[in-house]
Order: C-alpha cells, then structure tokens, then sequence
C-alpha cells in the first residue's frame, strides 16, 4: 500500500508540473485554457478563476489542461433544451446544458441552432413555444455548464489554440516538457541539500583493519597525491586506485600541515561484479550550502547528458528493455522507497528530466511532435490543413498506444512473471 500511494504521489506530480507548464504559458499568450484538472474520472470540486475553471477529481491519477480548440469548444446540439441567462443587456452570460445538473435560473429553450464560436448567437423556441423562433446573443465571455455540471467558458474562436502565432503555439507545447526539465534541477538541488555532502579528499575516519588504517593514515589527513598524480577531488582517488589494478601504491598526505607518504596496498572487492580497489576509508563530507548546491547542479546536467545518450542509444539498437511504462516506473518506486528519502528524491528528478526529454522526441502524439509541426509551419509560411494534422495525430496516438501496450506487457514479464 505505501509503494502504491509514492507512485500516485511521484505520477500525479510529474503529471501536474508538466501540465502546469502547459497552462501557465498558455495563459500568458493569451489562448484560452477552459480547465485546469487535478486527477481523472468524477469531479469532485470546481472552481472558476480568471477564464479558467480549476477542478479536483476523485482519481488521484495526474491530471490534464483543456486548452480552446475546434476539437473542445462548446457545442449544443439541435433539439436540446437549455437554460439561458441573461445579462442587462439581454446577452447570454450563461448557458446549463446539464440537464439540471446544476440548475439556474433562466428562460427554458429549445435550440433550434447555435453557434458558440463564430457567431455567438443561439436559435431556439422559449418556454417550448413552437410558433415564435428567437434569437439570442450570447456574450463572448460567456459560460457554459456541460452534461456533467462542469462550468467552462465557451470559447469563441479568437481564443482557441489553432488561432494564436506560431511563437506562441511554439511556446506552449515547449513549456510541458520544459517544467518536467526544470522540476529535475530543482529535485536534484533539494536532494543534494537533504543529504550528507559529497566526500572530500580530508579523512574523516578510517575503517578498523582496512589498508588505510594499517599503513597509519588518521582521521583529518588530506590526500594530496596518489602514485605522483595530485589529487583535487574525491573522485580522483578511486580513479587512480583502479589504475593501480591492486598493486601498492604510493599516497601523499598533509598533516598538520607537514607532508607524509605511505606505501599501500589497495583491498579488491567486488561490487556488482566488478573489481573494485579500495583504501578503507570515509572522506569528511562537504555541507557547505555552495557545495551542496553545485553538486545538485552538477548532477542534474551529468544525468541530462545521460539520458539524451540513452535515447540516442535506443534509436540505435531498439529493445523494450530499454523502456519502462507506469508498471516498471511503479516496481521501480517500491524499491526506491525503501532505500529512503533522499534516494526517493533523486529517483523523482530522474524520472522527471527523463520524462521531458522523450515528450521532446518528433513522434506525433508527444509534444515533440506538436513542436515540429509548429517548425514546419514556421519554414512554410503557412498553417497546416487541420485535416492534414489530424491524420498525423491520429497516426501518432496508435503507433505510442501499440508501444504502451507492449512496454506494460513487457514491464509486467520483466518484474512480476520473470
């Protein structure tokens, strides 16, 4: 059950940063976000602010942006009754086509036709009197309450996605990814603050009947030099270690600020199947808020780098075991949550920079998809037919639900079968 509620908590925040970033840039361009939702499935709460109606749902499985579109703006069709409220200049403000989901008072009617997009009007018959046809004006900003009693705005089409530059059409399918991306850093700088700091090359202590303490190194010993070689940094010790392949080697230290050598032959252990050469000691860690900080910087663009080569190596040589759905990242999860906080911490980072770099790839149905057909709109001057684009989204959402559906079968084998 723990393992269960970190995933949901690791996915919905995932989720939600992405969309978040969706959202806000959006709204900074102008285009018409109709529903910020946290979660999936019933709505449990509402609520409308600033154009955007804000909704919790009982799903606790991430959450979406319904962003104006021809494929999301209001429709209400012929025969349907409505209630219609009107303001004091008789324009309609607002629109229950929920079928008393959420009543309000206003003049029942009939639609006849209405056109919530271009021409804002409505047709119909009030209080079912076939006899007289009205014609109402809806206002721009009005709102409409749909069959499931969520309250959105209309749309019109000046505020629909299709309709603003390519800058901005560029800006809002970036920012998705982008936020994953910046989520990362941020984690990875709080993961470095919450754990010890990186070793430095000053002994904090030695380990009992290990090379180290055999040969007389102590506690606050500086390693300055390892086989002629000046050591600056932590990692530069293991390095020089492995060179050794075992045999002695000859360490330089400063104390108390008098230079001393030692003679010494590294322990081998195996870790993970591999050699490793070890002194037998623990360097004093760095808590120092610069050095904290660095490191995290340090290590969100070491794994950026890494994961970039990942996915260039996967167009290389494919294979499902290189990719891991929700059943993997949820396996992946439970063990991580039992390692500890900090290690929960640096896995939500990874995942997060991971996840903004593959929505990045030109695939139809990722956001690098959206992004180059933006560029291609850009180079030809023009918008591409919206038939044209459908096709290529449609394309695009049956090549990556084949792809989930065999990476969670895969993912299913790989930790529950195998």
């Amino acid at each position: 059950m723990k393992g269960i509620l970190i995933f949901l908590v690791i996915f919905g925040i995932l989720v939600f940063v992405h969309e978040f970033g969706h959202f806000i840039v959006a709204k900074k361009c102008g285009i018409l976000v109709r529903e910020f939702s946290i979660g999936m499935g019933p709505k449990l709460f509402q609520k409308m602010r600033a154009k955007t109606t804000y909704t919790i749902r009982w799903l606790p499985l991430g959450g979406y942006v319904r962003l104006a579109g021809p494929d999301d703006a209001a429709k209400i069709d012929p025969g349907t009754t409505v209630v219609l409220q009107l303001d004091d200049q008789n324009k309609v403000k607002r629109i229950d086509a929920s079928g008393s989901q959420m009543p309000i008072e206003g003049i029942p009617v009939q639609v006849n036709s209405a056109d919530l997009v271009d021409a804002l009007t409505i047709q119909g018959y009030e209080n079912g009197d076939e006899d007289q046809l009205k014609t109402y004006s809806v206002d721009h900003d009005a709102t409409i309450i749909e069959q499931n009693g969520t309250e959105l705005l209309i749309a019109p089409r000046d505020t629909q996605f299709q309709e603003a530059s390519v800058g901005k059409k560029l800006a809002t399918n970036f920012a998705g990814p982008f936020m994953n991306i910046v989520l990362g850093f941020v984690v990875f700088i709080i993961w470095s603050l919450a754990a010890p700091g990186a070793p430095i090359t000053t002994v904090g202590s030695t380990i009992a009947h290990q090379p180290a303490q055999v040969a007389g190194i102590k506690a606050n010993d500086e390693i300055i030099g390892i086989n002629n070689k000046k050591i600056s940094n932590f990692n530069q010790i293991a390095g020089e270690l492995a060179k050794s392949k075992g045999k002695t080697v000859e360490v330089k230290v400063k104390r108390n600020n008098k230079v001393k050598n030692f003679s010494i032959k590294p322990k081998v252990n195996k870790i993970d199947g591999q050699k490793v050469y070890q002194l037998g000691f623990y360097g004093k860690p760095d808590n120092s808020l610069g050095a904290k900080i660095s490191r995290g910087w340090n290590t969100s663009i070491s794994t950026t780098g890494l994961i970039f080569n990942a996915v260039g190596n996967l167009f290389r040589h494919f294979s499902l075991n290189k990719l891991s759905g929700p059943v993997g990242i949820y396996s992946q999860t439970v063990q991580v949550s039992n390692m500890g906080f900090t290690y929960l911490l640096a896995f939500l980072a990874m995942i997060s920079i991971n996840l903004g770099i593959v929505n990045l790839i030109p695939i139809p149905g990722l956001d690098g998809g959206k992004l180059l057909l933006n560029l291609i709109q850009l180079i030809i001057r023009k918008p591409i037919p919206e038939d044209k684009e459908a096709i290529v989204d449609v394309i695009g959402f049956v090549i990556l639900l084949l792809l989930i559906v065999a990476v969670t079968g895969n993912d299913i084998y790989r930790y529950f079968i195998k």
